[in-house]
């Protein structure tokens, strides 16, 4: 086992004693009581972190993709009504997710449902804050860990360079785990999508079945099903992994990005103990609803509210970036932000 997989494995057994702090939107972990700094000068230290680390760890999250305009996981809003309004209409969905854990009537219903949910984030652009992210890490050592199956990161940046951890909707694997093999989902889909025209159901013909066994298919992804923790996902830890290793006597900067109170064990945790273990490191947390930053690691870390999309410091450009120094982009359009304070009850950390 890995490295990161086993910190992610015990912080995960760890949680389960704690839900009534995640239920409610908190942590358990005990949080800095420094009152934050000026919004202009979290920007100046945003900037400057980023210039003065060796190497950046990102952590992105649905957040970050949200930001952009993948906001129809759990709401019903006009992204969602674009692109799953059939759904809406029929079955009373309110957002992408209340139709992936229904109780479908048939294989062929079902597949209407995820074909037009792989269709929609397996064709959506890149989205502006990855953009902007990319920006940001100009000339920069990094790698990217990310719970984000919508394919963003894969968008842009090589298979060597990112770990989904939490599986990749551009491949298929047995319901029923009866092999390791996952295979692609990207052509079948978009043969369902045609398929399906403005109907809800897509022809029992072209319900994606195992080569192996010839059951049902599942999107290679946590959360639909018997998700596939296989050769492929083992790989996704072994990636992070080993870049921790190459990377553990650097300035690593691990900047975390719209981590969310579902999963906090995969990023935003692992990531505040590895501050904590490793000297040199810093912390960095960008997330429009929390402003989190453990007390063990107030020295080296910055927690900023603000979102994602609408704060122009996240709003960078290539060339931006190549004519200033991040801090000078910073201090530019810090004049047209302000920050937020959030309070949060502060526990024991764990």
């Amino acid at each position: 086992m890995t490295l990161y997989e086993r910190l992610v494995i015990e912080l995960t057994n760890q949680s389960f004693s704690h839900q009534a702090a995640y239920r409610t939107g908190g942590t358990p972990y005990e949080l800095s009581a420094r009152e934050p700094e000026r919004y202009d000068q979290q920007i100046e230290t945003f900037a400057r972190m980023i210039d003065e680390a060796d190497c950046v760890l990102v952590g992105g999250a649905s957040g970050l993709s949200a930001a952009g305009g993948g906001d129809f996981y759990y709401e019903d809003n006009a992204t969602y009504r674009r692109h799953f309004g059939k759904f809406a209409e029929r079955y009373g969905f309110r957002g992408a997710f209340e139709g992936s854990s229904y109780r479908w009537p048939t294989a062929e219903s079902r597949w209407g449902y995820l074909a037009t949910f792989l269709d929609t984030t397996l064709n959506a652009p890149l989205r502006e804050p990855y953009k902007d992210l990319d920006a940001i890490l100009t000339e920069k050592d990094f790698f990217v860990l990310t719970t984000n199956q919508d394919t963003q990161f894969m968008k842009i940046y090589p298979w060597e360079k990112v770990a989904e951890i939490q599986g990749d909707h551009r491949f298929f694997q047995c319901f029923h785990c009866c092999t390791d093999e996952v295979w692609d989902a990207i052509e079948p889909v978009s043969r369902m999508a045609e398929a399906m025209g403005d109907g809800l159901e897509v022809p029992t013909e072209f319900v994606p079945r195992c080569p192996h066994c010839g059951a049902e298919a599942f999107p290679w992804v946590r959360g639909y099903g018997n998700f596939l923790q296989g050769e492929l996902y083992e790989e996704q830890y072994r990636k992070v992994s080993d870049w921790l290793d190459a990377h553990a006597r650097q300035k690593i900067l691990f900047l975390e990005l719209g981590v969310g109170r579902m999963t906090p064990a995969f990023i935003q945790e692992p990531f505040w103990a590895l501050t904590a273990q490793l000297p040199q490191a810093g912390y960095i947390a960008v997330n429009n609803r929390t402003q989190f930053l453990p007390r063990a690691i107030e020295d080296r870390g910055l927690a900023v509210r603000a979102d994602i999309e609408k704060q122009p410091q996240f709003r960078l450009h290539k060339k931006a970036v190549c004519q200033q120094s991040r801090r000078d982009i910073a201090a530019d359009i810090a004049r047209d932000a302000r920050g937020k304070l959030h309070g949060n009850a502060r526990k024991q950390l764990t």
